[in-house]
């Protein structure tokens, strides 16, 4: 195992030809929402305290989830993602979705 410049792992395993391939390796973490141990995220989502918690807290497949949800809101609702109100609407929602368990309803 290696690890790059950014301190990020990589493997090398070797393929069927017996060449060695080297893999990024994705560090796990015990997701706060699915409560499953599982791939962290690939970066940090925000530049401040909210962004370090989701990147410590919550695991990849749960972010790709609310990454889902955001985009049916926005939609739903015709939101204008410019607007310091849509803003905040989506942020309540983000924090409601990933860190109290919720669904979000669109009604």
């Amino acid at each position: 195992m290696n690890t790059g410049w950014n301190g990020m792992r990589w493997e090398r395993r070797l393929a069927s030809s017996a060449r060695a391939r080297y893999f990024f390796v994705m560090p796990h973490i015990a997701c706060t929402r699915c409560g499953q141990t599982r791939d962290q995220m690939a970066f940090q989502p925000f530049q401040n305290e909210l962004g370090r918690k989701l990147y410590a807290e919550i695991c990849a497949p749960c972010w790709a989830e609310w990454i889902k949800a955001q985009q049916q809101m926005i939609n739903h609702y015709g939101l204008n993602v410019r607007d310091p109100k849509a803003k905040e609407m989506l942020l309540k929602s983000m924090e409601q979705f990933l860190f109290a368990g919720g669904q979000i309803q669109l009604s």
